[in-house]
Formats: C-alpha cells, structure tokens, sequence
C-alpha cells in the first residue's frame, strides 16, 4: 500500500499528527476518484517518496489545510528549494500556501517573494470544501487570506458535507427568535422558566450530577447573565466556574497550574481516557480561544462559532473542575453576545445532549481518544500517576471541529422543534384546558392544575385510578369534561386539512 499526501508525510517523517479523516493511497485506477474513506489516485500521479514538497502540494490541492500536519512538515523543507519552485511556478495558488505557511512556522523570509504581485488573492480554506469567515486577514507577500477559525498558532477547521449544509441553511437562530417573538408574553415568560430549569438540570445530568436547588439557582443565574454584554477572559471564567462549583477545594483562582486528566474509573494507566495539553500550553490556548470567542472573523456564523468554542473549551479543560458544565454555559454566551439568542432565550440543548449521550459521547472521543494516544501514562498508586507526552503540541492547536458542529446544530435543531416548540403547545393547551373546566365547575385551583396535567400528560385521558385518588375531592363529571375539553383544545390546534 503506498500512501501520497497527509498519509505518506504522517507515516514517512518525525512528525506527530492524527490520522486524516480520509487518506490518499495509489490504486489501481486511471483517475482521481474517491472510495469510501479513502482518495485513490494512479500512480503517475503520485510524487516521488522523497519529494516532501511534493507531498505537500498535491496535499493542499486534493486533501485541503491540514494545519496539524504542515506546521510540523513545512519547516522540514530547505528554503532554498521553495525559491526556486516559487521562480519555476511562480503562480501556483498551492505553492502561495506553501510558502505562506512555512514563512509563519519558521520565522523566516523566502527569498524569491514577489512583493509587488497583482495575482488575485486566494483564500487559504476554499471556501467549496470548507465552512469558513466571509473576510479574513490578507498577506500582501503571498497573496493568501486568512479565512479559517481562530489564527495560525489556533486553527479549528470545518468542513463542508451535505448535512451540515442543510441545517445552517435552515438559519435556525432567526426561527428560533421569530418562533418567541410570535408568543404571548405570559406563554414566552413560562418557557423560559421552563428552559432555564431543564438546561440547568439536565446539564448537571451529563455530569451524574443531581443539583441542589442553591446549584440549581446558581446556574439559572449564570445562564441570564449570559445575556449581559462582557468579553471572556481568565477573571470572568473563574467567577463562573466559582459559580457552578459546591466544593469549596475545587474552586479556582485562576486556570490550572498542573497537569489534569480524565478517567473512566478503571484502576492504573488504563483508566486514564483523556490528558488536555499542559498548563502552559493550556493557557496559551485558552488566549487564542477567547479572542476568536470575544472577536470572531466578520461574517461567522453564531452558531458554528458556539459550537467550536463549547467544544475547544471543554478539550483543553482550563481548570481542574466544571468544565462540562461550562463548556454547555459557553455555547448559549457565545450565541447570546453575537446576537443571536435575545429577549432572555436560552436553548435548551443538554436536553438533547443527555437523550443522545451516546453520540456526544462519541463526538468528544474522536478528538480525545486520538489525543490520548500520544501520552505514556505510568500508574505509580491510587493518587499518583507519570504523564510523558510524546505527541507535539499542534494536535492541541489544531483540529478538525466539524462532527462537533454538525452535532450541536443537531441538537439546537431538536431543542427548538421537540423541546421548546412542544412546550409551547403544553402551555397553550393547558391554559386552554384549564378555563374551559374552570369557567363551569368549581374546583380547587391545586387540584385542577395537577388533573389538566394529568390530562395532557395522558394525551386526553384521565385513568381510573387518578380518577378514584380524586373521587372525593372532585365531581365525577369534571373527570370526562377535562377529556372533552382535551378533545376539543386539540381539534382547534389541528391545521386545516
């Protein structure tokens, strides 16, 4: 099997990058074509083993931007050869890149660079392949633009698949808002509260945490104040992990100053899943994420934004405690300070994260379980273990964020259609339900609401057992009026056929 591209400069160089998603291989074939995973090519195509330039254009011009791989392979290759592959090609756009990017990871100028080009300027993502920024940072040597999330020193590429297409294109951010504003204001008002309590539950739930009411009402707090305009920095992340965390051992004064890690309970270096870069790359990270968070590129879209830096937080793990939970928290404050989410919205999207635990699970691990192995762990007892990293510190600043993407839109999609639309439609019915029973019979206010409930809960039915719980504290023909009311309160919801 012989390997061309990010796959070959992977397997062949002193290099440490995570497998790309789909890998360039010679087959047998007379052209370009792509099979399952992988990019089959013939073998005329292919450069020669040791042509790591080679390797590296027909990589830009059939894999894409593969950061983790060229700021590690790009210093490999002597200035000299870029100049006079930049004389002999001197309008290459991949060959620009090249040399746009090998300028940046070694500090260095290339000698045969035309200052004074009038090419066109070409993106470094293409903007076909990838989800990027509408404007970006311009590079006059090279005439390459920036477009991608985050800097050279942090990238998080996305790219483009049909799915994830479809459910940007559905802009449901502004459904979302146009949904709420068509709401009367008392139904608006109680889902919300509704919102607000479920998020908070359920995202303690993905902790296998139950919260108190005192957590319960801290966390509510928090997401409210992400409404209010203010800027991440280190300060306001550790007044909001401060926030989110009872124990008082854990509370942190500022990110974390040693080494942490993840663990499934297993005893010894097996039950150690998942290490975050180190404290001082860590930072350095955390510098880079909250500039993309505080100042995206022009034209990003919020929810692609919210989704990379909920996921980015919780993969590089700041403290040593609360990051899943803030993590959640971060999705609705980025929505909410780029306008997006406004007149109190929260989505309730750890509702939808906790039914499909599995598959956030899994989204997480495809970044964590290739990270982690790049880590010699040695278990030295119950309260001491020896980390040894062995990787490079690019598979932290770069990575491929499209499944968390594609996951999260997911999941706002759902929190909008199942969760909260669903609860609108509760409420309505219920208040419906409620003044149809109380307008001809007189029943307590407690136990009316508890039987409308019932009712709903039971889609029109009140069993007899409820029916015999209540038979001395309401008339027996409240019982079959709420079905009736039931009945007709969903034939008038009903759309015209």
């Amino acid at each position: 099997m012989t390997f061309v591209g990010y796959a070959h400069l992977i397997r062949s160089l002193p290099i440490h990058a995570m497998e790309p998603v789909t890998t360039a291989e010679v087959r047998t074939v007379t052209r370009k074509e792509v099979i399952g995973t992988t990019l089959a090519i013939p073998a005329r195509l292919a450069p020669e083993p040791d042509d790591i330039l080679g390797h590296v254009l027909f990589a830009l011009k059939n894999e894409g931007v593969n950061l983790q791989v060229l700021s590690q392979v790009l210093p490999l290759v002597p200035e000299p050869e870029l100049a006079a592959a930049v004389a002999a090609s001197p309008n290459s756009q991949y060959l620009r890149k090249a040399c746009y990017l090998w300028e940046h990871y070694t500090g260095q100028t290339i000698s045969s660079a035309q200052e004074n080009s009038r090419q066109n300027y070409v993106p470094l993502f293409d903007p076909g392949q990838y989800i990027t920024a509408k404007a970006g940072t311009r590079n006059a040597r090279w005439r390459i633009t920036f477009n991608g999330f985050g800097s050279l020193n942090y990238c998080i590429s996305v790219r483009k698949n049909p799915e994830l297409e479809a459910l940007l294109a559905k802009n449901l951010l502004r459904q979302v808002s146009e949904f709420t504003e068509s709401l009367p204001k008392d139904i608006l008002n109680r889902t919300l509260a509704w919102a607000y309590l479920h998020e908070t539950r359920d995202s303690y739930a993905i902790e296998k945490e139950l919260p108190s009411e005192d957590k319960a009402t801290r966390f509510v707090n928090l997401l409210k104040q992400a409404h209010t305009p203010r800027e991440l920095d280190e300060d306001y992340l550790v007044e909001l992990q401060n926030a989110v965390i009872s124990n008082v051992f854990a509370l942190a004064a500022s990110f974390r100053i040693e080494q942490n890690y993840l663990s499934n309970g297993l005893r010894g270096a097996l039950g150690v899943t998942y290490l975050p870069p180190d404290p001082q790359l860590g930072r350095e990270l955390m510098e880079e994420l909250m500039t993309l968070a505080n100042h995206p590129p022009e034209g990003t879209d919020p929810l692609v934004l919210a989704s990379l830096v909920s996921f980015a937080f919780v993969f590089i793990h700041p403290f040593m405690d609360g990051n899943g939970r803030l993590s959640r928290f971060l999705f609705h404050q980025v929505l909410c300070q780029q306008g997006a989410l406004q007149n109190g919205l929260v989505l309730p999207v750890s509702i939808v994260l906790r039914q499909n635990e599995g598959e956030y699970l899994s989204v997480l691990q495809e970044f964590s379980e290739k990270a982690r192995r790049f880590w010699d762990v040695t278990f030295v007892d119950e309260a001491q273990y020896l980390f040894d990293f062995k990787g490079h510190e690019a598979i932290y600043r770069f990575w491929d964020g499209t499944r968390c993407v594609e996951f999260m839109a997911r999941a706002a999609e759902q929190a909008i259609e199942q969760h909260l639309k669903d609860e609108t439609i509760f409420l309505h019915r219920y208040d419906q339900i409620y003044r149809l029973i109380d307008r001809e019979f007189d029943v307590m206010n407690s136990d009316l609401s508890r039987l409308v409930m019932f009712c709903l809960d039971q889609h029109g039915r009140i069993s007899s057992n409820r029916r015999k719980q209540y038979q001395y504290r309401v008339p027996e023909e409240v019982f079959d009026a709420l079905e009736r009311a039931y009945r007709q309160v969903v034939a008038e919801d009903a759309p015209p056929e």
